[in-house]
């Protein structure tokens, strides 16, 4: 990145920027899937691998009378596989914890003895020291959860960056907060293993919020636009049976009557939108469904105008604030969607 620091410092003094330059690395883990050999005989190894990459996501430097910093680098495409470089790729199932710690344990080693210290570099031909700040974010939910101690998917504790548990997220569908974080996680493990209260299992596991392995990666979860078209979708697909069959009308429709419901939005969406049926909601079946054309289809089977109309004016919403999570940095591409979103 050395042409584009000194571009970036073309307009400070040289003695301005003593302090040094802060890096950001967004960091990422996944794993990649079956990677077997399809034919040969190679050595016998696991035939899943997993793959940990970082993407430098700005440089910022504190000149030194300012307050501020000023950021001199910005990565320009930070979604993009081209910015993403490999740090280590290894033969591990990603469901296989300690065989991964294992691997993971050194990157993670480097990376702490990273933060505490700068690394000095020969920019332009002069020496600069570089401090490194991590963000966690390229994880996907299943890995946060592996490597920060939780319970996998399935379980009560549905959410990675609070305490509710499937029934009070049922409950209360708007006003959640931030409250897990890599330090709280820790200090739960600490108690699952020690029982300092001697408490049953039950009481225990409710106690640390379903944390029963000890967290070895401090992760920032975060929720991204596939997944969020993904769930928005699932949800759509909901509403839709439920206006096909006016389920607003009646008191408990029977499994009988949802599921013809469901059969009659299949076909249509079939027919109509050349949308083959899915066992599980995934990205291309979410972008079609959620257009203005899914919906003139879908309101061909439902009977009121007034229920047409709503779905309508609901669909029209949704594609408007649809840059929100979409953009790449939605407070300069979207700035109005983003203050009327909430």
């Amino acid at each position: 990145l050395e042409e584009d620091i000194v571009e970036g410092l073309s307009g400070m003094e040289d003695r301005a920027c003593t302090s040094g330059f802060s890096v950001m690395i967004k960091e990422s883990c996944d794993g990649m899937g079956d990677v077997s050999e399809k034919h040969g005989g190679g050595p016998a190894v696991p035939e899943k691998a997993v793959r940990f990459s970082f993407t430098v996501m700005s440089i910022s430097v504190l000149a030194d009378e300012q307050e501020e910093e000023v950021t001199i680098f910005t990565e320009p495409k930070p979604n993009s596989e081209l910015s993403c470089k490999p740090l280590c790729l290894m033969f591990v199932d990603e469901s296989d914890h300690e065989t991964l710690t294992a691997v993971l344990g050194p990157v993670l080693a480097e990376r702490n003895a990273m933060k505490e210290s700068s690394l000095i570099l020969s920019v332009g031909g002069l020496p600069y020291s570089f401090r490194f700040h991590f963000r966690g974010t390229g994880y996907d939910e299943k890995m946060v959860r592996e490597v920060e101690g939780m319970e996998a998917s399935g379980s009560t504790y549905v959410c990675t960056l609070c305490d509710s548990t499937r029934a009070d997220a049922a409950q209360n569908m708007v006003l959640h907060s931030i409250t897990r974080c890599h330090k709280e996680n820790l200090d739960r493990y600490e108690i699952w293993r020690t029982n300092p209260f001697s408490e049953s299992v039950d009481e225990l596991r409710d106690r640390v919020k379903g944390i029963s392995a000890k967290p070895f990666m401090e992760t920032q979860p975060t929720m991204d636009a596939l997944h969020c078209d993904i769930g928005n979708a699932t949800e759509f697909y909901k509403i839709f049976q439920d206006e096909i069959g006016e389920v607003y009308k009646k008191v408990k429709p029977s499994r009988e009557e949802r599921r013809s419901w469901r059969a009659a939005l299949d076909k249509q969406l079939r027919q109509k939108m050349k949308l083959k049926p899915v066992m599980r909601m995934n990205g291309n079946y979410a972008r079609k469904l959620m257009t203005q054309e899914a919906v003139e289809a879908i309101c061909e089977l439902v009977p009121s105008e007034e229920r047409r109309e709503a779905l309508r004016e609901l669909m029209r919403i949704y594609i408007q604030m649809k840059p929100v999570w979409r953009a790449t940095c939605p407070a300069k591409e979207c700035p109005d969607q983003l203050c009327r979103y909430s």
